[in-house]
């Protein structure tokens, strides 16, 4: 009996299917922080917190690298487990702006934020979707 990690490496290893799921995984957690952030807009010593975009990027970039390496596997070890939703870890992030009850949040940079992340979020599921597809077409010879 195979093992259904296995399977799963088998059928989408070589697709970005993998790829984009560490990226979908990784806008949710972020888009959770932002909503956070948001919702302590007027708490005062709020400080804003975010997850670091470009080292989870530079990370799913090496992996995705790592793969095409000689010697390389469809089985790699992408930034983010399912189980994990951190990305390099969730640190305070500071705007030069400090509020009069010394919070820092800015409104329109976390709308500005949660835009971005949610077309991240949304290119990266239909991506996706796209693949799988492409996938259903395949299996079922259809044209």
């Amino acid at each position: 009996m195979i093992h259904s990690t296995q399977q799963f490496h088998a059928i989408f290893g070589g697709t970005t299917i993998p790829a984009l799921e560490q990226v979908a995984i990784f806008n949710e957690a972020r888009q959770n922080l932002l909503a956070g952030n948001i919702a302590n807009f007027d708490t005062p010593d709020a400080k804003m917190r975010d997850m670091d975009v470009g080292l989870f990027k530079r990370d799913l970039a090496r992996a995705i690298e790592r793969r095409y390496e000689p010697g390389g596997s469809a089985e790699t070890q992408y930034p983010l487990k399912s189980s994990s939703t951190t990305g390099g870890g969730v640190w305070p992030f500071s705007i030069p702006i400090l509020q009069h009850d010394y919070n820092n949040i800015g409104m329109e940079y976390q709308v500005t934020e949660m835009a971005k992340n949610n077309i991240e979020f949304n290119t990266a599921l239909n991506l996706m979707k796209h693949q799988m597809n492409l996938l259903q077409t395949s299996i079922s010879e259809r044209v």
